[in-house]
């Protein structure tokens, strides 16, 4: 994995390195992105002008493709973001399908919820800026709409990784998501800096292009088919996974705590009024994915846990039944 300073951030040397390096990749990963998403783009646009709907209306339906198309941008987050830790030679079609699978029914309830954050970002900022022109008054909820849009951003540069990554609760996922918007503030600002600047350079494409409607189009599928969705998603994740990871695995110092407190609790120690036999009881229940590495950690018991920790709580378990 490739080395990152103490707070969590990557070395943008380090960064450009896995970027140039995974290009070929990530044209793949794009493109496999961008297909089912173009078709569900064309096929809610196509709705919208068959229905008796005022442009606006027809907008907002052709972004409904937003909602089946989430799915697939769970194996763009969980592709780049193993290129983002700078894994070499990441496999994309099996990563990118196996994310897709896992995560399909999930992703559908993010798509959906960020349809309803983009259709509210759009619509009152339209709003606040056209009665804007007409008093000044409304600058204030044009501030805090501003504020509001930036939230939903932040949120989704941690909702999509967290969801690949770990298996937890939707719950824990939005309310970290949430925690992390503020809480993160530097590794937030950063990746939104990224996007600019991919945007800047996307755009600078386009303006070569000299007015060209045909030259318009054409580089612009091109950027969409091979480029944007993977480099934007690589920028994110280059930005706030390592420091996700870190807080939500708790390796930023607290991880030996954590365990030693969960084997307390093993020992007879009681927590929220849960006694001994309670917590074996649910140590012993609890199913354990034994295709996980030991090292790696899964949700249990309201916490991110080394899955090697809960073996050792799941043997001494039996040995306590059988005693």
């Amino acid at each position: 994995m490739a080395s990152q300073s103490n707070n969590g951030t990557l070395p943008l040397s380090t960064v450009f390195t896995n970027l140039f390096r995974n290009i070929p990749r990530m044209m793949l990963t794009s493109f496999l992105f961008a297909v089912p998403t173009a078709a569900f783009f064309a096929l809610f646009w196509f709705l919208g002008t068959l229905l008796p709907v005022t442009s606006e209306q027809a907008r907002l339906i052709t972004m409904l493709a937003l909602i089946p198309s989430f799915p697939f941008y769970a194996g763009v987050v969980k592709v780049t973001a193993k290129m983002a830790a700078g894994e070499e030679k990441t496999p994309v079609c099996s990563r990118f399908f196996s994310a897709l699978k896992e995560n399909f029914w999930r992703f559908l309830v993010h798509g959906t919820v960020f349809y309803a954050a983009v259709v509210f970002s759009y619509v009152s900022f339209n709003m606040y800026l056209r009665l804007l022109a007409t008093n000044a008054v409304f600058m204030g909820p044009l501030i805090i709409t501003i504020i509001i849009i930036l939230i939903f951003v932040f949120m989704f540069f941690y909702i999509p990784v967290m969801t690949v990554t770990f298996d937890i609760p939707m719950r824990y996922i939005y309310k970290n998501s949430f925690l992390m918007c503020y809480g993160e503030l530097k590794h937030n600002f950063i990746a939104l800096l990224g996007l600019f600047f991919l945007t800047v350079v996307s755009t600078t494409f386009l303006i070569c292009c000299y007015g060209s409607p045909v030259a318009v189009i054409i580089v612009s599928a091109v950027l969409f088919a091979f480029f944007v969705p993977a480099i934007a998603s690589f920028i994110i994740n280059s930005a706030v996974y390592a420091r996700m990871y870190e807080m939500l695995t708790d390796r930023s110092g607290r991880t030996s705590e954590i365990n030693a407190k969960i084997e307390e609790k093993e020992k007879g120690r009681q927590k929220k009024g849960e006694s001994r036999e309670d917590f074996l009881k649910t140590v012993r229940e609890f199913k354990l994915d034994e295709s996980i590495p030991d090292d790696e950690y899964v949700y249990f018991n309201g916490r991110m846990v080394k899955k090697s920790v809960i073996k050792k709580l799941k043997a001494e378990a039996a040995e306590s039944e059988e005693a």
